[in-house]
């Protein structure tokens, strides 16, 4: 027996809605019962705008130049926009997802099917729609066969309505990205790469008013971390690997973001420590083998507990009305508040040039200096001797574990 759909659809409040359905599907009328007029864009809309004829299929061409552009313009200034044409091969889909990549928008497909008697006998009725029975058939076909490869193809999220119940019962709602934080105003202290410097973590707590209290219980070993009121940590990523302590740097992070008074985004020692228990293939450098030694010496609630709480760090964290991200190697303008595979990459690693310097090591441009933005973007990664601002930029990683100083921005 097949699963009834999930009626229920949350979707991202920022992202690429792409409406899948044949000729006749209700694609239309679920858009306006669901969207604001403004987030839809119609390719029968478009046409008619060329045309003055929304079924003249000589202009399809250019009604779709015109769909592409409305929505790499809302996309561009980060609105919602909704997607209302049949979409029906693959072949027309991509276009919409590397659309949603150029604006690191998360793509979203909602497949309306019910049933191909259906949408003929809505066309039947419709002067405007003279399409054989045909049409509906070979569209449905088509659709049904692309179904299983809708998250392959590039879409984050798909919801299939199979029916006219389902289709008509279904509720959309909107959640804000994962690095979406702009309602929580701080006040904050963004504490930069630690490296498992526990000693300079906990003296740096303390200078800056936190109060920290650890015990023990059947072996397992837990912290807590008590803030001055109000106040909230973030930890710009890079916890982990070099020094001499980091099981215990890691227990003060989990501790601070299961109680919700730390935020920390994830750095690329994480990434690689995230794959290593994942059984993944990486290279176990000098920096990660002590991560690893340090950690098979901690008990078992550490290190059942460590997997989930490295999956779930963010790309970057978004904060203070928009005026603040946290994000471990930097973020572009474009970047902000957006979610997309090259956000997290520039988010762990940075810029870099594509060249080597003499110690093979990738040459690291340099974004902060082309950085206009309005977003203050406090940074890591590379470590530097004194924090210095640099167009609305921080870099606070200092270079504790190679004899510097642990930074913090209050």
């Amino acid at each position: 027996m097949r699963e009834p759909d999930n009626t229920n659809l949350t979707i991202p409040d920022f992202a690429l809605v792409v409406l899948i359905g044949s000729t006749g599907s209700g694609k239309s009328t679920f858009a306006a019962r669901h969207f604001l007029t403004t987030e839809i864009i119609s390719s029968d809309q478009c046409r008619a705008l060329i045309s003055d004829d929304e079924t003249d299929q000589d202009v399809s061409a250019d009604a779709f130049d015109l769909v592409r552009e409305i929505a790499g313009k809302r996309l561009k200034h980060r609105r919602l926009a909704v997607i209302d044409a049949t979409n029906v091969r693959a072949a027309d889909r991509k276009a919409w997802i590397e659309l949603a990549r150029k604006w690191h928008a998360l793509p979203v497909a909602v497949v309306l099917d019910p049933g191909v008697e259906v949408c003929v006998a809505r066309n039947a009725v419709r002067a405007d729609r003279p399409f054989g029975a045909g049409v509906a058939q070979r569209m449905t076909t088509e659709i049904r066969k692309g179904l299983g490869g809708l998250q392959r193809e590039g879409f984050r999220q798909v919801w299939k309505l199979t029916s006219e119940a389902s289709i008509d019962a279904a509720e959309v709602s909107r959640q804000p990205l994962w690095t979406d934080k702009r309602d929580d105003h701080g006040p904050f202290d963004i504490i930069g790469d630690i490296h498992g410097c526990s000693d300079e973590l906990h003296i740096l707590l303390a200078r800056l008013g936190y109060s920290i209290a650890w015990s023990e219980h059947q072996g397992d070993r837990t912290v807590t971390v008590v803030p001055p009121e109000g106040r909230k940590i973030v930890f710009v990523g890079d916890l982990v690997d070099r020094g001499p302590n980091s099981p215990e740097v890691l227990r003060i992070a989990m501790s601070m973001v299961a109680a919700g008074t730390a935020y920390c985004v994830q750095g690329n020692h994480e990434r690689k420590l995230s794959r290593w228990l994942e059984g993944r293939k990486v290279t176990v450098a000098h920096g990660l083998q002590q991560t690893i030694d340090q950690l098979s010496a901690q008990d078992r609630g550490l290190r059942e507990a460590l997997p989930a709480f490295l999956d779930g760090l963010r790309s970057h964290v978004w904060l203070d009305g928009g005026g603040l991200a946290v994000a471990h190697a930097g973020l572009k303008e474009e970047m902000v508040g957006r979610g997309s595979g090259a956000v997290r990459e520039f988010a762990l690693y940075g810029e870099t040039t594509g060249e080597t310097d003499e110690f093979g090591l990738p040459v690291r441009a340099d974004w902060a200096a082309a950085y206009r933005g309005k977003t203050a973007i406090i940074y890591g990664h590379t470590p530097t001797l004194s924090a210095e601002w640099v167009n609305n930029t921080l870099c606070i990683d200092t270079g504790c574990v190679f004899g510097g100083k642990l930074t913090a921005l209050r």
